[in-house]
């Protein structure tokens, strides 16, 4: 049976919740090349999240890029002009994963900078915390 959207967004929104809540952890126990992976993650769920609260159809949301969700939900609710800036996690979607995304280098030796996953947390939580918001839901 088909899943209402109202029911599909919080399947969305806790997973998203969940992973952000991983990416800390790995982000405090040194793996920052997959804690910045899960920052992304974090914020697109999020935002496929609020695209499945919002809309009627049984669409199904197929883009990774945090620019083009927030580009789409912009042109819905000016509010989130306020995170364009979280489009920045769309560069540890592919290159903190796999070495041939990032040329001459291992990506769990090149991530290094505990400031840089320290920056995605912000990122990402910003997302979250506006989709939270947006949402009306508490402690889910």
């Amino acid at each position: 049976m088909k899943k209402s959207n109202l029911e599909e967004a919080k399947r969305w929104f806790i997973h998203a919740l969940d992973e952000f809540s991983d990416a800390c952890e790995l982000k405090n126990r040194g793996r920052f090349y997959l804690a910045l992976f899960h920052f992304q993650q974090s914020a697109e769920k999020a935002l496929k999240a609020y695209l499945y609260h919002i809309t009627s159809s049984e669409e199904s949301f197929f883009t990774h890029s945090i620019y083009e969700l927030i580009e789409m939900l912009s042109a819905q609710d000016i509010d989130f002009k306020k995170i364009e800036n979280a489009s920045k996690l769309d560069k540890y979607y592919i290159p903190t994963r796999y070495p041939n995304g990032l040329p001459g280098g291992v990506p769990s030796r090149f991530f290094k900078d505990p400031k840089e996953a320290e920056e995605a947390m912000g990122l990402a939580k910003m997302v979250v915390e506006l989709v939270k918001e947006k949402m009306g839901v508490g402690d889910v």
